[in-house]
């Protein structure tokens, strides 16, 4: 009667585990419950140990992205010359000379990204330098006419505004959550054969010394970066902006899996800046730094080798008033560390203009400190064309 009895009760659990385990406690549950049954195929689950080899797709950050990227058509005048042929003929130049006076150049040079409904634009610089008209076209096909808002030329960024309202603006990330392997997605209109999105992943953070601006701080991928390309966004996976387009390491012209894009961070400081007062206004001491090399601070038996070495001093520049001389060693400013000529750059660029600083120097083997008034850093000339 026992052994029947127990069955019985056994059976009982098992029917109950089988159609309402909620009704037995959790520790019985789990150890009478069966296996869950594999989903349908095509269906993983959470539970599906395949899901994490399942194909991924960036579709929808891809569809957010594409919507908020341009095309930049630019438009310039070149001027013919006053001794051309076709005007050196006096009847020629009444009948003609208007005409012939000077000729448009039309072409597409980058791409740019659409940061605000009210159609505020970010681009490179080079994208739009010297041009007489830009325009841009929409992901939906429309075109729009677009007026230059400033641009910066020591971050090659600038800032446009459209003659349209209610655009689609994307979404700005966070690049300095960004890490090394993260997988991005480069939008832009490569060669001109039209809106493109390319994958990668970030190759490096924090590239500088290339040569590329003055204020370097790239983001390094290998998404698939062509001329075109330039102005457009680097996207993370879930389609926020996390860096502007720039420049490619490229010996042919085309992607070589080495490219650079300015973080959003930094395109968003300028935009604010440029929306505000038309330009980008940072400090400046008009010196002429060097880092240290190995080989130069055994040469001239430097104290240190962090740091940045004062290779020039502009004479009646604020550094020059201030005392600085030649072969000093800018080691912090304002109690910041300086380990080299980009950290140096940057942290001058951010202190105010007229603004008194602090600069500890080492000279002849010992630290000095000066007070420095800051000046205001000059715009760079226009390229020549």
């Amino acid at each position: 009667m026992f052994a029947q009895a127990v069955t019985v009760l056994l059976a009982a659990v098992f029917v109950v585990a089988s159609f309402q385990p909620q009704w037995l406690p959790d520790r019985l549950s789990a150890r009478t419950t069966r296996p869950p049954a594999l989903p349908a195929a095509g269906q993983p689950s959470s539970a599906d140990p395949r899901r994490d080899t399942a194909i991924l797709s960036y579709g929808d950050a891809a569809r957010r992205a594409t919507a908020s990227v341009v095309n930049i058509y630019t438009t310039k005048v070149a001027r013919v010359p006053r001794d051309h042929p076709l005007l050196s003929d006096p009847l020629l130049r009444r009948f003609f000379g208007e005409q012939f006076a000077q000729r448009q150049q039309t072409s597409s040079l980058g791409s740019g990204v659409i940061v605000s409904a009210e159609g505020l634009v970010l681009t490179n610089h080079h994208v739009v330098e010297s041009a007489d008209e830009i325009e841009a076209l929409l992901s939906d096909g429309r075109r729009a006419k677009a007026k230059l808002v400033g641009s910066d030329p020591e971050t090659d960024l600038a800032v446009l505004r459209l003659e349209v309202q209610g655009l689609p603006a994307i979404e700005f990330g966070n690049p300095d959550a960004a890490r090394v392997g993260d997988v991005v997605l480069a939008v832009g209109n490569p060669f001109g054969v039209g809106q493109t999105v390319t994958m990668g992943i970030i190759s490096a953070l924090g590239r500088n010394q290339l040569g590329i601006n003055t204020f370097e701080n790239f983001i390094q991928t290998d998404a698939a970066i062509n001329p075109g390309n330039s102005g457009g966004a680097l996207v993370d996976s879930a389609g926020r902006l996390i860096g502007i387009n720039t420049a490619i390491y490229s010996r042919s012209g085309g992607s070589l899996g080495i490219g650079f894009a300015i973080p959003s961070s930094t395109a968003r400081q300028v935009m604010d800046q440029i929306v505000a007062s038309g330009s980008v206004t940072r400090g400046y001491i008009g010196v002429e730094p060097q880092d240290i090399t190995p080989e130069l601070a055994e040469a001239f038996k430097l104290p240190r080798r962090d740091g940045a070495i004062i290779a020039g001093v502009m004479r009646g520049g604020p550094a020059d008033r201030a005392g600085v001389k030649v072969g000093d060693i800018l080691v912090a400013v304002d109690g910041r560390p300086i380990g080299s000529t980009a950290v140096m750059l940057n942290t001058i660029a951010q202190l105010a203009p007229g603004a008194v600083a602090s600069f500890r120097f080492v000279r002849d083997g010992r630290e000095l400190d000066l007070a420095v008034t800051v000046g205001k850093r000059p715009r760079p000339a226009p390229r020549a064309e």
